[in-house]
C-alpha cells in the first residue's frame, strides 16, 4: 500500500503541493502556539537578585479557583516578619533574611531620573541585609551606616555617572528627593540600591509617624490593613548539602499560612509577582488563539486534501473496478496524504519553534512580557502537533475519498471525469444551518457591550464562513444556472464556457471561492472588531474624563507624597483626584456554578467625581469611601450586583473583601468593570503610592504653565494632556500613550494567519487549475484557440473574485452592523478606509495570478501529450 501510494503521489505533485503547503504552515502555528502555552505553564524567571539563596518564602501570589488553572496575583502579598527569627533557628540555615522592597530612583546631576538597572522601581529599595541573597557580589566600599547613606548597585552608579564616595539626590519611599552618600557601589546582576536596615524599614512605610507600626492581616475585609509587621520575602542560605533537608523542614513550619516554600528555579517567581501575569498572559494567548489556528488550519488542510483526491478519483475509480475495497480505497488515500504530511510536518514544527521564539520578542519589547522571562523549549509541543497534523491529514483525506469509495466501480469510472449532479443536501442545510447560527451569535454585541461580547463577532464571521464551504455547491450552482439562464444569444464564447463550468463544476468553484471568502471575513472581522473596540474606549474615555491634564511619576514607580496637595494649590486648579489601577478576581454565580474572573480595576477617592464622568447611572460615586466599589452596568446586570448589593472581591495581593456597590455606571468599556475606593485599596498594593492625579484647571494657558513649572520643579514627575492621550486605555486609569498590548497582539495574529491563509489558497488555486490540463486540451481540439482559454479561464477569476468578495462582505456585513450598533450606536464599525480597497485588490491578485499562470503553463503542452498524460 506505502509503495503504490508513493507512485501515485509521485504523479501529483503539483497537487500534493498545495497539501505540503497547508501541513507545513498548520505545522508551523501549532507549533508555535503550544511553546506559547507550555512556556506560560513551566517558564521560571532567573533568580536574579535571589540567585544567593538556597530557600525563598513568599506568599503565594496566585489564586486557585476549583477546577480551572490558577490567577497570577500582580500585588506584592506581605509575610509575617516574625517567621524570620524561626526560620533562622532551623538546623542547616546559616542566614535568614526579611528583605522588604520599596520604591528608589536617583536623580542625576542633570535632574533627570535614573531608573534602577534591571528593576522595578517600584521595590528597586532594600536593606543592606539583603545583599546576603545576591550570588557572591564584589562590594566597592562599605555597609551603609545612618539614615543618608546607601549603596548602588553597578549598572545603576555608572548610568548615573557615580561611584563610592559621591553624593548623589535620591527618591525613596515616596519621599521628596533627598541627599544621600554612596556608600558601596555593589557589582551583581539585579543588585538593586541598598539602604541601612533601619532606614530601609523606616522608607518602606508610609511618611509620618506611624510609620509601618499599624498591624497587618491579609484576611482583613475593611481594606485597612497595611503592611506593618511584615517583610516581603524571605531568604535563606543554608549549609552545603542541606538545602533539601531545610526545605522540607521550612514548609513544615509554614503549612497552612497560605505561604510557599520556593527552590531552584522556581526562586524566580519571588523577585517580581508580576510575572506570574506575564505566565498568565501567555497561556490565554495560546488558548485563544489555540482555537482559530486549529479551525483554520484544518479548513486549509480539507481543502487541500479534497482539492488533492479530486484530482486522483479517475485513478481511484479504476482501483475500484479491479477490485479494490471501499475501505482500501481510503486507505490508499490517507497514506498518500501521510506520505506528503510527514515531508512538510518537520520543517513546519522547526519553524514553528523560530516563530515562537520571534513572538515572544515581539512582546518582551513591548514590553507586556519580562525580557528575562525565557521561552520553554521542549519536545511537547512537536509531538502534540505530529499528533493533530496526522489526525487532521487522516480525517480530511479519508473524507475527501469517502464518496468515490462507496461508488459502484462503473459509476465511480463514469463520474471520474465530472461531479456530482446534485451537491449534498445534508451538507447545503449544515452549512445553512452554521450561518443562521453565526448571524444569531452575532447579535452578542447587542446584549454585552464587552471586550467579550466583541469577540463574539469574529468568531461569528469565521463560523458563518465555514457554512459557506458546506453550502457553497449548492449556491454556486443555483447562481451559476441563473446566469447561464440570462445569457443572450450574442454572448462570446469564452464568457459562455465560463460560466457553463461554473455552473457545472459548483463543487470545484466553491471550493475556491470558499477559502477566499473565508479570508475576506477573517480580515474583516478580526481587523474591525479591534478598531471598533478601541474607537468606543476611546470615545468612553474622552467624554467621561473632565480632567485637562495628568500628573504621574512613571519612572519613581509612584507619586512623591506632597504632589496631589501642591497640585492643588497651583493658581487655576479646579480639581485634583489621585487615580490608580489593581487588579481584582471576581467570583460569581453563572446559572449555578462558580465563574472566576481577572479584571483591571481603577481606584479612585471621593474627589474623582470632579474630574472624572463615569457616566453614572445609578448611585453617588461620591461614596466612594471605606469598604466600598462601583461597577458597570454590564457587570452589575450580569452578577445581580445593583446598588446596595454587597460582593465579594479578591483584590491584587490575593486578600480577601466585602465591599458594598455604592454605584453603577455606563462607560464600562473606558474605564473597566470595577472601581475600588481608595480606601479599600489601601494595604493591598505593592507601593500603596498614588499612580497619578488627573487635573481639572480654569482652562487657562497661565494654569497650564504653573502646572509645568511644578513638575519640571520636581525630578522624576510627567504631565501629559489627557485629550492627547484619550485614545487607549492606560495603567493610570484614564487614557494611555501606548496602544494596548492586545491589539498589537491581534494584529500579529492577523498577519501570520492571513499570510497562511493566502499561501494556501494560492497552491490550491495553482493546483486545481494545472489538474484541468485535459479539459484544456479537449477544448484546443475542437478548434477553441489559446486566446480564448485565457479568456475564458481569466472570466472565471473574475468570477471567483467576485463571488469571494462578495459573500465574504455579506457574511461580514451582519455582525459588523451588530457590533458597531451595539458598541458605537451607529449600524457600521470604526476602522480604516483603505481596509476594504486593500481586501478587494488582494483577492482579485490571487485570483487572477494563481489561475492564469497554470493556465499559461498547461498551453505550451501540446493537447494529445496533454490528453495522454495520467
Amino acid at each position: 500500500m506505502l509503495h503504490l501510494a508513493l507512485r501515485m503521489a509521485a504523479h501529483r505533485i503539483t497537487a500534493l503541493l498545495a497539501v505540503a503547503c497547508a501541513v507545513l504552515g498548520g505545522a508551523l502555528m501549532i507549533t508555535a502556539t503550544g511553546v506559547l502555552a507550555e512556556s506560560g505553564l513551566r517558564s521560571q524567571l532567573p533568580p536574579g537578585r535571589l540567585a544567593g539563596a538556597d530557600v525563598v518564602v513568599a506568599a503565594d501570589q496566585e489564586y486557585h479557583p476549583d477546577a480551572d488553572l490558577p490567577i497570577a496575583l500582580p500585588e506584592r502579598a506581605p509575610v509575617p516578619a516574625g517567621l524570620v527569627d524561626r526560620l533562622a533557628g532551623l538546623p542547616g540555615v546559616t542566614d535568614a533574611v526579611g528583605d522588604i522592597g520599596f520604591p528608589v530612583a536617583l536623580v542625576d546631576a542633570r535632574g533627570r531620573v535614573v531608573p534602577v538597572a534591571n528593576d522595578d522601581p517600584r521595590t528597586a529599595g532594600h536593606g543592606w541585609s539583603s545583599t546576603k541573597l545576591l550570588d557572591g557580589p564584589r562590594v566597592d566600599g562599605r555597609e551603609p551606616s545612618g539614615s543618608r547613606e546607601v549603596a548602588v548597585d553597578a549598572a545603576t552608579a555608572a548610568a548615573a555617572g557615580i561611584g563610592t564616595g559621591d553624593r548623589v539626590e535620591v527618591v525613596a519611599g515616596g519621599r521628596p528627593a533627598a541627599a544621600y552618600r554612596v556608600s558601596a557601589v555593589v557589582d551583581a546582576p539585579d543588585a538593586g540600591v541598598y539602604f541601612a536596615d533601619a532606614t530601609a524599614v523606616r522608607l518602606s512605610g508610609p511618611e509620618g509617624p506611624e510609620g509601618r507600626d499599624r498591624p497587618e492581616s491579609r484576611d482583613r475585609t475593611d481594606g485597612a490593613a497595611s503592611r506593618a509587621g511584615t517583610v516581603d520575602l524571605i531568604g535563606l542560605r543554608t549549609e552545603p548539602g542541606t538545602e533539601d533537608r531545610v526545605a522540607s523542614a521550612v514548609r513544615e513550619q509554614v503549612e497552612g499560612t497560605g505561604l510557599k516554600v520556593l527552590t531552584g528555579a522556581e526562586r524566580g517567581e519571588a523577585v517580581a509577582p508580576g510575572v506570574g501575569s506575564s505566565r498568565s498572559l501567555l497561556v490565554l494567548l495560546a488558548g485563544s488563539l489555540g482555537g482559530i489556528v486549529l479551525l483554520i488550519t484544518g479548513f486549509v488542510t480539507a481543502g487541500a486534501l479534497g482539492v488533492a483526491v479530486a484530482g486522483q478519483r479517475r485513478d481511484l475509480a479504476l482501483m475500484r473496478a479491479v477490485g479494490a475495497t471501499p475501505k482500501q480505497i481510503r486507505r490508499l488515500a490517507a497514506a498518500q496524504s501521510m506520505v506528503v504530511a510527514a515531508v512538510a510536518v518537520v520543517p513546519g514544527v522547526a519553524l514553528g519553534y523560530l516563530l515562537a521564539g520571534q513572538f515572544r520578542g515581539q512582546l518582551a519589547d513591548r514590553g507586556i512580557l519580562p525580557a528575562e522571562l525565557p521561552l520553554t523549549v521542549s519536545p511537547l509541543p512537536a509531538l502534540a502537533t505530529l499528533l493533530l497534523m496526522a489526525a487532521a491529514v487522516q480525517v480530511s483525506a479519508r473524507s475527501a475519498a469517502w464518496r468515490t469509495s462507496r461508488m459502484p466501480a462503473t459509476e465511480a469510472v463514469a463520474e471520474s471525469r465530472s461531479e456530482p449532479r446534485e451537491p449534498s443536501r445534508i451538507r447545503t442545510r449544515t452549512g445553512l444551518l452554521l450561518i443562521v447560527a453565526a448571524t444569531a451569535l452575532s447579535a452578542a454585541p447587542l446584549l454585552s457591550r464587552t471586550v467579550l461580547g466583541a469577540s463574539t463577532t469574529s468568531i461569528a464571521g469565521i463560523v458563518a464562513a465555514i457554512g459557506l464551504a458546506l453550502a457553497g455547491p449548492a449556491l454556486v450552482k443555483g447562481a451559476g444556472e441563473a446566469a447561464v439562464r440570462r445569457l443572450r444569444p450574442d454572448t462570446p464564447a469564452p464568457t459562455w464556457l465560463a460560466l457553463a463550468n461554473v455552473r457545472a463544476y459548483a463543487l470545484r468553484i466553491s471550493g475556491v471561492v470558499s477559502p477566499l471568502a473565508m479570508a475576506v471575513v477573517f480580515v474583516l472581522t478580526y481587523t474591525l472588531t479591534q478598531t471598533t473596540v478601541l474607537a468606543a474606549t476611546a470615545d468612553d474615555t474622552r467624554t467621561g474624563t473632565l480632567a485637562q491634564h495628568q500628573v504621574s511619576a512613571p519612572g519613581l514607580g509612584g507619586l512623591p507624597s506632597g504632589t496631589l496637595s501642591a497640585v492643588r494649590d497651583v493658581p487655576g486648579v479646579r480639581a485634583a483626584a489621585p487615580v490608580g489601577t489593581t487588579t481584582v478576581v471576581w467570583p460569581y454565580q453563572l446559572f449555578g456554578e462558580t465563574e472566576t474572573e481577572e479584571s483591571s480595576a481603577m481606584i479612585l477617592t471621593p474627589a474623582a467625581a470632579d474630574v472624572l464622568d463615569l457616566g453614572v447611572r445609578d448611585g453617588d460615586p461620591a461614596r466612594l469611601t471605606g469598604a466600598t466599589v462601583a461597577v458597570s452596568s454590564e457587570v452589575a446586570r450580569s452578577r445581580g450586583a445593583e446598588t446596595g448589593q454587597r460582593v465579594r472581591l479578591v483584590l491584587g495581593d490575593g486578600a480577601q473583601v466585602d465591599a458594598r456597590v455604592v454605584a453603577v455606571y455606563d462607560r464600562g468599556l473606558g474605564f473597566g468593570p470595577v472601581v475600588l475606593s481608595h480606601d479599600l485599596a489601601k494595604g493591598h498594593t505593592t507601593t500603596d503610592l498614588d499612580q497619578s492625579v488627573l487635573v481639572r484647571t480654569d482652562g487657562t494657558a497661565a494654569a497650564e504653565r504653573a502646572l509645568t513649572e511644578l513638575t519640571a520643579a520636581r525630578p522624576g514627575l510627567l504631565l501629559e494632556d489627557t485629550a492627547s492621550d484619550s485614545d487607549t486605555a492606560s495603567d493610570s486609569g484614564t487614557g494611555g500613550t501606548d496602544t494596548p498590548p492586545e491589539v498589537w497582539i491581534n494584529l500579529a495574529v492577523i498577519v501570520v494567519l492571513l499570510g497562511y491563509l493566502l499561501l494556501s489558497i494560492a497552491n490550491k488555486l495553482v493546483a486545481a487549475t494545472a489538474q484541468r490540463r485535459a479539459e484544456i486540451a479537449a477544448l484546443r481540439l475542437v478548434g477553441t484557440t489559446p486566446r480564448q482559454i485565457r479568456v475564458m479561464m481569466r472570466r472565471e477569476a473574475a468570477v471567483i473574485a467576485a463571488a469571494a468578495l462578495t459573500t465574504g462582505l455579506l457574511l461580514s456585513a451582519v455582525p459588523l452592523a451588530l457590533l458597531g450598533q451595539g458598541f458605537l450606536g451607529r449600524p457600521w464599525p470604526q476602522g480604516p478606509a483603505w481596509l476594504l480597497p486593500a481586501i478587494a485588490v488582494t483577492v482579485v491578485v490571487t485570483a487572477f495570478l494563481t489561475i492564469d499562470l497554470p493556465t499559461r503553463q498547461a498551453l505550451r503542452t501540446p493537447p494529445a501529450d496533454a490528453l495522454r498524460a495520467p
